[in-house]
């Protein structure tokens, strides 16, 4: 299908459950993270772009609602009534214009599907292979992905527990991720609906 794809956004929502700042991870702010996604979301709402996909591969473990998935679904949301506010006006929906806005929403360029927020691998993708944090399941979709990141005969530097199933990841498991991840991908990403 016809996409146009824009860079990704590498730091997000980390906290420091895994690890602190002296282990090198980057936290960004949930506040400041939503605004961030905000200012981007705006940017193509008012340039016109009305079908946009967040694909999101950390924190979503089985479609939870974790921190930097509700950050990037509550700008969208934000966003989206305040677009139809500044260019319906305020009272829009109570309109008796819009009297059949939810009778058309199947026939017509819905609103709440304006923007999308989805899972880079959906509850589906991740029983048909698995989902972890930098072990296996991770490094293997890594291995595949991005092969020169993944130093694998570092595992037994570490002690960390969770990393510790990273000695059975392969690049043939990561490839058979990302396949399932893609085709289940295709199948939730639509094309924009006319008005």
């Amino acid at each position: 299908m016809e996409l146009v794809l824009a860079p990704p956004i590498w730091y997000g929502v980390a906290s420091y459950a895994v690890g602190g700042p002296e282990k090198n991870t980057v936290q960004v702010d949930v506040d400041v993270f939503e605004n961030y996604i905000y200012c981007i979301l705006k940017s193509w709402l008012y340039g016109g772009w009305r079908n946009i996909y967040l694909v999101i591969h950390h924190q979503y473990e089985q479609e939870t609602l974790l921190p930097m998935t509700l950050a990037c679904m509550k700008a969208a949301r934000k966003l989206t009534f305040e677009y139809l506010e500044a260019t319906r006006g305020a009272g829009w929906w109570g309109s008796n214009t819009n009297a059949a806005f939810y009778a058309e929403l199947e026939k017509t360029d819905s609103p709440w599907q304006w923007i999308t927020v989805l899972p880079c691998m959906s509850t589906a993708a991740q029983n048909a292979t698995g989902y972890d944090h930098a072990g296996k399941w991770e490094c293997s979709l890594l291995s595949a992905l991005y092969p020169e990141a993944v130093k694998l005969e570092r595992v037994a530097d570490s002690d960390e527990w969770f990393i510790q199933s990273a000695a059975e990841a392969s690049a043939n498991i990561g490839r058979e991720m990302a396949r399932i991840s893609l085709r289940d991908l295709k199948s939730r990403i639509h094309p924009a609906r006319s008005k």
